[in-house]
């Protein structure tokens, strides 16, 4: 194991693992106190529960924890088990790497437009029509399910790379 490429490239599988912990303590933080927020705040908790599209903010504050950090976790776990356990690296760092960015990106766009969704439609609810506050809010929604399909994307290339290290692909550890 004297070549460096193979030193890289652990370096590089491990600070990517590590991202995913960095990424989930940082959600979470992000997540915890957004509920507490919500809950704690009686005008903020009024404004969700009660205005049209408010549950929206909700729904950023779920994906935030629920993508953010148990996805996150998750993610770095399976990461560093699943290599140990098949006594194979992983398939491809590549996938590692982009599946970091595109889960990130995704998921930070999801929470951004739910976000305004919620924001601008329960603001907007207070003096306009619902089929007018839907006009405002419909691109925004789109947009969610843009960022959503980043999500979803880099969770099958987090399923494929699993899979071809698992299912016997022919670089073994080296002794």
């Amino acid at each position: 194991m004297n070549e460096p490429w193979v030193h890289a490239e652990e370096t590089a599988y491990r600070q990517y693992t590590l991202y995913f912990v960095y990424a989930c303590i940082i959600y979470s933080l992000i997540g915890f106190s957004w509920g507490a927020l919500m809950g704690g705040i009686a005008e903020f908790r009024y404004f969700v529960d009660h205005r049209l599209h408010g549950d929206l903010i909700v729904r950023a504050h779920t994906h935030i924890n629920l993508l953010g950090w148990v996805e996150m976790a998750i993610f770095a776990a399976v990461y560093y088990i699943v290599p140990r356990l098949v006594h194979r690296p992983i398939y491809s760092l590549k996938m590692v790497r982009w599946h970091f960015w595109i889960h990130n990106f995704g998921l930070i766009g999801m929470v951004v437009f739910f976000s305004l969704a919620g924001l601008l439609g329960g603001m907007e609810s207070q003096h306009a029509a619902p089929e007018q506050v839907e006009v405002i809010i419909r691109p925004l929604l789109a947009s969610v399910g843009i960022f959503g399909s980043f999500v979803l994307l880099a969770n099958g290339i987090w399923a494929f790379n699993l899979f071809r290290t698992c299912s016997g692909w022919k670089r073994a550890y080296e002794a």
